[in-house]
């Protein structure tokens, strides 16, 4: 597997900067919990109101996490005065999303000029045990910003 490497030595503030601006990385109470070349972690609170029965998270907000890291993930590779936008999201729900927070885990698998491609996986947190409650794979369209 070939090594992806930073293009841009300030990719985690760019990177930081970019995503908690967006008004729904608000809304969702998205938190970085790490940040390196090709591999991100991103932390989001349970909430009642994105819930489809008590204690349960709806797989939407599960999805959007989940594009958020792996999205993130291939972020951390673009040169400076770059950003990415989806093209497409799969994911498949694996096991119900009930805990008090949860957290997504994006891998880069490949960084292209044009395309790029990551796949991330959500583990929700219930009682200080993880568990596997999505997986799947995203392919981002890398643009120039400046």
């Amino acid at each position: 597997m070939p090594t992806l490497e930073a293009k841009n030595s300030d990719f985690e503030t760019s990177l930081k900067q970019i995503i908690l601006a967006m008004p729904i990385a608000k809304f969702y109470g998205l938190r970085f919990v790490s940040v390196a070349p090709g591999d991100v972690e991103i932390e989001m609170p349970y909430r009642d109101d994105l819930s489809f029965m008590a204690g349960v998270l709806q797989a939407g907000p599960v999805g959007t996490l989940l594009d958020f890291a792996a999205g993130s993930s291939v972020g951390t590779l673009l040169p400076p005065g770059w950003a990415n936008s989806t093209v497409d999201v799969v994911f498949k729900v694996i096991a119900p999303a009930r805990g008090e927070r949860f957290v997504a885990h994006g891998i880069a698998v490949s960084a292209g000029k044009t395309l790029s491609v990551a796949e991330a996986k959500v583990y929700a947190i219930h009682q200080d045990v993880a568990t596997l409650c999505a997986a799947g794979m995203v392919t981002m369209r890398n643009f120039q910003t400046t």
